[in-house]
């Protein structure tokens, strides 16, 4: 094969995003789907043809580059950063009664909805907690959704509580983690189903390096370093 084409595939496999196993199930429903409205009708299978390409968009899991450094936090999610402010952390996650620095990130259904570790550790805390399915962009959506509460204890006993949140249309995390399992930063472990939120608790002593209404890239944006002394960031729209 010539440099040439080998340049060509290259870009070939660039533009071809993988596919998160848990979506086939459901672009296989909406390609049969439009199947069936084709045969009633080429305008209905023109828009299920739409609508199966839009679900593999959906469920696309591409490839990140993460930041390796030690007392980096990155983020868990693509989305938008909805909300930085101090609050105390859901019961669940067993990070005592001290209020912590919450980063909140909101995804809307173009977004990639794959989730990513924020920290190297082991996983100490997991607790599912069954609830409500409110629009996850209000604040309230973070103590009354339906949500799978994680919380990370890094090799210096540092903790950082991650919380996935079911939204107005997603009815369905999925979280691959278990209690006592080694994690590394950037690594995939769930995806949520379709239109959520992500909440990160950051350790006490950490500064938010990131501003609300930033789009954050999972597994690459910088959300906090806990080997900087940087003050917190501010920035304007332009």
């Amino acid at each position: 094969m010539s440099s040439q084409d080998n340049h060509l595939l290259e870009t070939f496999k660039s533009v071809l995003t993988p596919i998160h196993p848990a979506g086939w199930m459901f672009i296989a429903i909406f390609a049969i789907a439009s199947c069936a409205l084709a045969m009633m009708s080429t305008t209905l299978g023109w828009l299920g043809l739409i609508a199966t390409a839009w679900c593999a968009y959906f469920f696309r899991n591409p490839l990140r580059i993460t930041p390796l450094r030690e007392g980096l936090i990155v983020s868990p999610a693509d989305g938008i950063v909805q909300s930085i402010g101090k609050c105390v952390p859901p019961l669940e996650l067993d990070l005592g009664s001290a209020a912590r620095t919450r980063i909140s990130i909101f995804l809307n259904v173009f977004n990639v909805h794959v989730n990513r570790i924020p920290i190297e550790g082991s996983i100490s805390k997991l607790h599912y907690h069954h609830g409500a399915f409110f629009n996850a962009s209000l604040d309230k959506a973070s103590e009354e959704n339906e949500r799978q509460a994680i919380k990370i204890t890094t090799p210096d006993d540092v903790t950082v509580g991650l919380v996935q949140i079911a939204g107005l249309v997603a009815r369905r995390i999925l979280c691959d983690l278990h209690e006592g399992q080694s994690v590394k930063t950037g690594e995939r472990f769930g995806i949520i189903r379709f239109g959520s939120r992500v909440d990160v608790y950051l350790p006490p002593e950490a500064t938010p390096l990131v501003i609300v209404g930033q789009v954050a890239i999972g597994g690459e944006t910088v959300l906090a370093d806990l080997k900087s002394s940087e003050s917190e960031r501010v920035g304007t729209k332009h």
